[in-house]
């Protein structure tokens, strides 16, 4: 390239190299060899121990995983699982009124999709709007009224699970021989730890959290895990039965000094499936609370358990808002009225009745003046229930505290905090 062509100021390479600040600058003597030693030096490169580094990382994704779990439970009519949901002692019967979530934990409203409900309830807890046909990931507008809700407010008890009554050795070693993990509990990073943390053998995580939440894994025992000498990854086996997969969790919970008839259980595994999974939901007055503990079984043994090590324990009575009054909570912003994205994900391939056809094109472009689609759901709620709902604090503490679940004219449900303004703390600090 000529001097007139590196000038040229139509060239964009030109242009660029105008730019560059380093324009006409040589380097010192003995900088490339300095830079190239430094760069394949051993010492140049941080060699992270895999352990620590994975206990780390799990805070972070563990609690999204379980949420992502809760709503597969959850989408038992979305074509995803097919669930047998057990009693307390025989799996006869699923005991307890169904858990409140009140938007994962966070706070705030939640269209659900609600085992045993119609198929068109569900499709409108999920779709929210005919834009869902086309945007299935998307967020609904949603107008309220309601009738028959009654106006007489008053107080309800109120719970939180107790983490510092259980975060030591001996319960983190009690879960971990309950498990066959061997080796003394450790406590670092954050977590609490027995057996190795780099998938080599058995191992127990439990998390210094608000419920003190806890991962058990055994990659002899997951179908999942491939063979050392890079063989065939296929995973086989023959899923265990209901009451075998409900039996190993209730011996998980009697081990840890819980009271197994105090939790109701549910299984679920799906079609070619080589795992079944099971749930125990801790029953509070009767209710279940959506904080859940959860074992895999696979053909050979325990693949996983998970669950809140944290004891429940009483908070006295809160001050709560009537039905009617919580009713329009929905409608209130700081409430935050939405439907939840995870749950909408789980959907089958047909809403209201149609079967969803794949496009073949991209939609026509909209014309001059076009209306700006804003699809707003007409929702009459017609009943709501008092229950209990976790709510994870600012400084990661749980509460478990009144809620109301609605239900609207086509079956589908709603949940809103009960708890009177005066005991919540609108602050963000």
């Amino acid at each position: 390239m000529n001097d007139d062509e590196k000038n040229d100021p139509s060239d964009p390479v030109a242009r660029l190299r105008a730019a560059d600040p380093a324009a006409g600058v040589e380097p010192r003597a003995g900088f490339v060899e300095q830079t190239i030693t430094e760069a394949t030096t051993e010492a140049a490169v941080p060699v992270a121990e895999l352990g620590t580094e994975r206990a780390k990382r799990r805070p972070r994704w563990l609690p999204i995983a379980a949420v992502a779990a809760s709503m597969l439970v959850l989408g038992g009519g979305a074509g995803y699982a097919v669930a047998a949901l057990g009693g307390a002692g025989d799996g006869s019967s699923l005991a307890g009124a169904p858990p409140i979530s009140l938007s994962g934990g966070q706070g705030g409203t939640q269209a659900q999709v609600t085992e045993g409900q119609p198929e068109a309830a569900n499709d409108k807890a999920m779709a929210g709007s005919g834009a869902y046909d086309s945007m299935p990931w998307g967020w609904g507008r949603n107008q309220f009224t309601s009738s028959g809700l009654s106006t007489e407010s008053g107080t309800a008890e109120g719970y939180a699970f107790d983490p510092g009554a259980a975060a030591n050795a001996e319960t983190v070693g009690a879960l971990a021989a309950a498990l066959g993990v061997a080796g003394d509990p450790v406590l670092k990073d954050g977590n609490w730890t027995v057996g190795p943390q780099d998938g080599s053998a058995p191992s127990v995580w439990v998390n210094l959290d608000g419920a003190l939440t806890f991962w058990y894994s055994d990659p002899a025992i997951s179908p999942w895990t491939c063979p050392e000498d890079g063989g065939d990854c296929t995973p086989t086996g023959t899923p265990p039965s209901e009451q075998a997969a409900i039996d190993a969790l209730r011996a998980v919970l009697t081990a840890t000094g819980r009271d197994a008839d105090a939790f109701a259980y549910g299984s679920e595994t799906w079609e070619g499936a080589v795992t079944r999974t099971a749930q125990a939901w801790p029953l509070v007055d009767g209710q279940r609370i959506d904080q859940s503990w959860s074992i895999e079984v696979a053909e050979a043994g325990t693949v996983s358990v998970s669950g809140a090590l944290a004891p429940i324990i009483g908070l006295g009575e809160y001050p709560i808002v009537s039905a009617d009054e919580a009713f329009g909570r929905l409608s209130d912003p700081r409430f935050g009225a939405q439907r939840s994205g995870g749950v909408i994900a789980l959907r089958d391939d047909t809403v209201g009745g149609e079967t969803w056809v794949p496009p073949t094109a991209p939609p026509a472009t909209p014309g001059e003046g076009a209306a700006v689609s804003w699809p707003v759901t007409e929702v009459h709620i017609v009943e709501a229930r008092l229950g209990l709902a976790s709510q994870w604090q600012a400084d990661g503490s749980v509460l478990i505290v009144p809620a109301y679940e609605f239900t609207d004219s086509d079956g589908g449900t709603w949940s809103v905090i009960a708890v009177a303004e005066e005991s919540l703390d609108f602050g963000t600090e």
